[in-house]
């Protein structure tokens, strides 16, 4: 058990020393400017930067001075200390990685219960960065109790994924993209603020007048903007439809209207439908997930079988090769990870496997079955020991039928602050189908991933022999 303990003013002697002893990292520079909103980038760019020069960048010395405080808070005079007032200098400045010793030594005692202290922070270079005094009340009451464990800090960085998907997209040319009866804020917020971003050049489909309503009650500005008049949304997603057939865009945003209503012009004979099945993609960023987490399928097939998922599949992996990945780890998701005869989806996977194996799946590592846990944590996997390429680092997890791919995915929104972009495959126009609920990092990041998808998936095509 760990002891914290003060000194009085009357056990406090001139000459009296504390000290403790830090490693600042970069998790220490993000904690100090999360916690004071001092976000200099001469501070923190290092955390963001991928250059390793960035990582010896000047910290600024008020971790330093924080150091300070503390040896005064906690061991001279420790616990009932007041803080009076402090005068520092900072001769040089402290980087991530150094360490530094934090030391005080009481050189005044001034018979009111004041106390003086030298104060001095040490490199492990044995440079003096900073240096000083402080004035305290000391206490006069003897304290010693067990030291308080302080919570374990986890700093996560949102929208990172985002960030990096929309840089790549910046120098790309936007999609001419048709917006589905686009009658309420929502949807044409999606459009406004994708085109905003240069990723969609918005086409608005749908009752002129009530886009216009909408627009102004919302009081979102859509001059400028190409439209189409219908007289219902029916007519609307039939519109979207033939404009793509014709070559008049390049792909479909959903607005306000049923995902079925859309779908079923999409699939109709005259629709979009291509040899594959069409399937819905979630492109996830969770901060506690070193990268982009891609979850299928969520929104479209309910119950797909065997032939259906191995089409899933192939879709999340074109979307991911769109994306420069170019041998996605595929989980197969089941509630276990051995095959049970009476799981189908740990027989699934098993031939999904299988497929893999005979190159009817390709472009990818495939391994299942896989429970969730499995999947996603090494440490699970190692604890079940189970030897797979896949387990603990998938890039794609496939759910087995579109309850639980829905719930996981919004398990991870809710529960672990994570964004999901999401985009239909497998149509000839990628969809994008966005949400009331979503915010406009991930309507916009929707848009990002179609125009990525459109552009590099041609881009590739181009070069095939």
């Amino acid at each position: 058990m760990s002891i914290i303990e003060n000194r009085t003013y009357d056990e406090i002697e001139i000459g009296n020393t504390a000290e403790i002893i830090r490693t600042l990292g970069a998790q220490d520079i993000a904690a100090f400017a999360a916690v004071s909103g001092d976000v200099n980038p001469a501070h923190v760019d290092s955390e963001f930067a991928e250059n390793d020069r960035f990582h010896k960048v000047i910290a600024h010395g008020m971790w330093g001075g924080a150091l300070i405080s503390a040896v005064l808070g906690t061991e001279l005079p420790g616990p009932g200390t007041i803080y009076v007032d402090q005068s520092l200098q900072f001769h040089q400045p402290v980087s991530v990685g150094d360490t530094i010793t934090a030391r005080v030594t009481v050189t005044e005692k001034n018979g009111k219960g004041r106390v003086r202290l030298d104060c001095h922070c040490i490199n492990q270079r044995g440079e003096e960065v900073i240096s000083g005094t402080a004035d305290v009340i000391a206490p006069r009451e003897k304290v010693k109790r067990e030291r308080v464990v302080m919570p374990t800090l986890k700093l996560q960085r949102h929208r990172t994924v985002f960030s990096a998907m929309l840089a790549s997209a910046a120098s790309m040319a936007p999609l001419r993209t048709a917006v589905v009866h686009p009658v309420d804020e929502a949807s044409l917020l999606g459009a406004v603020e994708a085109r905003a971003a240069g990723l969609i050049e918005p086409i608005l489909v749908g009752p002129t007048a009530k886009i216009d309503a909408a627009a102004a009650t919302a009081g979102i500005d859509i001059s400028g903007m190409e439209r189409i008049a219908t007289e219902h949304s029916h007519a609307a997603a039939q519109e979207a439809v033939r404009l793509v057939r014709s070559g008049g865009a390049e792909a479909i945003m959903k607005g306000a209207l049923h995902t079925d209503e859309l779908m079923a012009a999409v699939m109709a004979p005259e629709g979009l439908r291509t040899d594959r099945r069409v399937s819905h993609v979630f492109m996830i960023d969770v901060p506690s997930y070193p990268k982009p987490l891609f979850i299928t399928d969520a929104a479209i097939n309910i119950e797909p079988n065997l032939a259906d998922k191995a089409d899933i599949i192939r879709n999340a992996i074109g979307l991911c090769h769109a994306l420069g990945i170019a041998k996605p780890k595929v989980a197969i998701l089941a509630a276990i990870e051995t095959v049970n005869p009476g799981m189908r989806s740990t027989v699934d996977a098993a031939a999904l496997c299988k497929m893999a194996d005979r190159g009817q799946i390709s472009g990818a590592i495939v391994d299942g079955p896989l429970a969730f846990d499995n999947a996603i944590s090494s440490a699970a996997a190692d604890i079940k020991h189970i030897v797979s390429d896949v387990a603990g680092d998938a890039d794609i997890l496939v759910a087995p039928d579109l309850e639980a791919g829905n719930m996981i995915a919004k398990q991870l929104i809710y529960l672990s602050a994570a964004d999901a972009a999401g985009i239909v495959l497998g149509a000839r126009a990628p969809i994008i189908l966005t949400s009331r609920s979503d915010s406009e990092a991930v309507r916009v990041a929707s848009a990002a991933l179609a125009l990525l998808y459109v552009r590099n998936r041609a881009k590739s095509l181009m070069t095939l022999p």
